[in-house]
C-alpha cells in the first residue's frame, strides 16, 4: 500500500498524542501533552491508514532561520517501511518552502537523522531552544538527547 503525507486535522490530535506517548513511556522521545498538540496542529505532518494515523512529525519554527522537527513517530506495527523517512522529507521540503535554511532536532536516534545530512551540534550553539523550550523539560539541565544540526545547500533542492 502507498501511504500519503498529509498536513494533520483537528481529528488526528488524539491518535498524534497516543502515538507520541506510547514512545515517550518507553523512554524513546519526550511525551508532549494533548494541549501542546492542539497548540501546534498545524506544524504536523501524518501518514493516515484509512483513518488511523500510524505515523507523525512535525516542524516547528523557531526564528526567521530555524526551525525544529519535533516528534517523529511511527506505529510499531508501521515501522521498516520508510514511513519516518518520508516524514521527515516532508518536514525539510516544508522548511525550505518556508525559506528556512537551518533545521535541528533532538533525538534518542541520531543515525537515523544522519542519512538526511543532519550532524552533530553542542546544544548551547541552540540558545533559543535551550531558553524557550528546555529549561522547561524535566531533564534540564541533564539532556540526554543528541542535538543535531541540518543545512540547507542553496544549490541543491531536497530529493
Amino acid at each position: 500500500m502507498v501511504y500519503q503525507v498529509e498536513k494533520a486535522r483537528i481529528p488526528d490530535i488524539t491518535q498524534i498524542h497516543k502515538l507520541i506517548n506510547l514512545f515517550a513511556d518507553k523512554g524513546q522521545m519526550l511525551p508532549r501533552p494533548l494541549s501542546e498538540i492542539y497548540e501546534s496542529i498545524r506544524d504536523f505532518f501524518v501518514i493516515r491508514d484509512g483513518e488511523r494515523v500510524i505515523a507523525s512529525a512535525a516542524l516547528h519554527v523557531c526564528w526567521s532561520d530555524l526551525a525544529e522537527i519535533r516528534s517523529v513517530a511511527v506505529a510499531e506495527d508501521n515501522q521498516g517501511q520508510g514511513l519516518g523517512s518520508r516524514l521527515v522529507t516532508a518536514c525539510l521540503r516544508e522548511a525550505e518552502s518556508l525559506g528556512i535554511e537551518t533545521v535541528f532536532c533532538f533525538t534518542y536516534r541520531p543515525e537515523f537523522f544522519k542519512r538526511f545530512r543532519f550532524a552533530d551540534i553542542d546544544k548551547m550553539e541552540l540558545p533559543r531552544k535551550v531558553w524557550t523550550d528546555c529549561f522547561r523539560c524535566a531533564k534540564f539541565p541533564n539532556c540526554d538527547e543528541t542535538a543535531l544540526v541540518y543545512r540547507a545547500r542553496k544549490e541543491s533542492k531536497i530529493a
